[in-house]
Parts: C-alpha cells; sequence; structure tokens
C-alpha cells in the first residue's frame, strides 16, 4: 500500500538480536527486490501516473543519498519522533478526507521538494519514502490509486540508490539471510497490495492508508517517549 515495510522491519530484526548496521543493511537490500516487484504490478494493473512518477524520481532518488550520507554521520534516530508527529496528524487528516462528502482531485504542487524531503528520511530515518510521500499527496487531493501505485514505482529506484549509498559509506555488509527472509515475505504481499489498490474504491483506500499511518505514528511515538 506505499508504506510501512521500512519502518517495522528494521524494528523487528533489532528485537530479534540484529545489530542496528545490519538490520538497515538489509531492509534496504531486500527492498530492491520487493519495491522493483510492487513497482512492476502496478504498472501491469494501470496504477502508474507517468507524469507523477518523473517527477518522483530524480529528486526521491538525490534526496535518499543525501541521506544515506547522514546516517553516516549522525544518529537517524533522533529524527524519528519529529516525523512520526508530522506523520500523525497527516494520517488524521487523510482519515478526514475519506469521509467528507466530496473527495476533490487535484493536481499534486510542490512534488519535486516533497520527493526530496521523503527519500532524505527514508535512508536517514530507516523508513518514511511511502508515509511520507504518498500521506502528503493522497492529504493534497491526489488520486489514491495513481498516488500509490506511482509512489510505489518510484521506490525502487530510490531504494537502489540508497542501498548502494548506505553499503558503500557504511562498509557494514547485510546479514544474507535477513535479506532472504525480507525478499521471501515482501515478494508474496507485494502484488496482492496492488491488486487492492486496483480493485477498492478511493474512500476504501483512503480509510487504509490513513488508519496505518495514523496507527504507526502512534506507536513511533510512544516508543521514543517510553
Amino acid at each position: 500500500l506505499g508504506m510501512a515495510y521500512g519502518i517495522p522491519a528494521p524494528t523487528f530484526l533489532l528485537s530479534a538480536g540484529a545489530t542496528p548496521a545490519a538490520a538497515s543493511a538489509s531492509v534496504h537490500i531486500a527492498e530492491v527486490f520487493t519495491t522493483g516487484l510492487s513497482g512492476i504490478s502496478h504498472v501491469k494493473l494501470g496504477n502508474v501516473d507517468k507524469a507523477l512518477f518523473l517527477r518522483l524520481l530524480l529528486p526521491g532518488s538525490i534526496g535518499a543519498i543525501l541521506g544515506a550520507i547522514l546516517v553516516t554521520q549522525v544518529d537517524g534516530a533522533l529524527m524519528k519522533p519529529f516525523i512520526s508527529a508530522y506523520l500523525l496528524v497527516m494520517g488524521l487528516y487523510i482519515l478526514s478526507k475519506a469521509y467528507r462528502q466530496m473527495i476533490q482531485r487535484r493536481t499534486p504542487k510542490h512534488v519535486g521538494k516533497l520527493a526530496l524531503f521523503g527519500g532524505f528520511v527514508d535512508a536517514a530515518g530507516g523508513g518514511g519514502w511511502g508515509p511520507v510521500v504518498t500521506s502528503s499527496l493522497l492529504g493534497s487531493g491526489s488520486d489514491p490509486r495513481t498516488t500509490i501505485g506511482s509512489v510505489n514505482f518510484a521506490e525502487f529506484f530510490l531504494t537502489l540508490s540508497s542501498a548502494t549509498s548506505f553499503i558503500l559509506l557504511a562498509g557494514q555488509p547485510a546479514t544474507w539471510m535477513m535479506v532472504a527472509g525480507l525478499v521471501l515475505g515482501g515478494l508474496f504481499a507485494a502484488p496482492f497490495a496492488a491488486l487492492l489498490c486496483k480493485k477498492l474504491s478511493a474512500r476504501t483506500l483512503l480509510t487504509i492508508v490513513g488508519c496505518l499511518i495514523t496507527c504507526i505514528s502512534a506507536y513511533n511515538i510512544y516508543s521514543s517517549l517510553f
């Protein structure tokens, strides 16, 4: 659905005993495969807006590289509470839009800046491209189906940039058994999510996305405070 894979996966790996470096590297490498299949699935099902995808591509990749550079110098976890607070507000806003009488479609603005920030947050904070970019675009009135599809397709190229940068800059090898497990689960789930985006109504998609963002953000804020 365009978000959350890069957020709970590192948390699970850390709780299972993985080191932060191994967890981050493993998730980023695994995402190359899962986002690749997810993006192809969305393209095949007609969920991708080519113009929106191209507007996301270059700024998102640049942001990912900058974020990877930062995370090797500064602890990206310091940013997570602030990002989570922003996402919590966005999640509630999306839920409110889902149940208004009329969902107005608008051409998204400032896509390049949003993609740059989303790519940066994703690499620096261990996840966030989907929640930041998808939630912001949906909150501005973009079509849910093509927004989710376009953001997912762009994420493959973003993840490729961040994974390569992370490995080269951090010098930490991933644990390939962890990568294999993450890829296997992600490849199984991704096509089903793309199919749901094509079949479900805009209101249902907004409700699912809004609930997902709100719950994950609330949990992240709680975890950072307690």
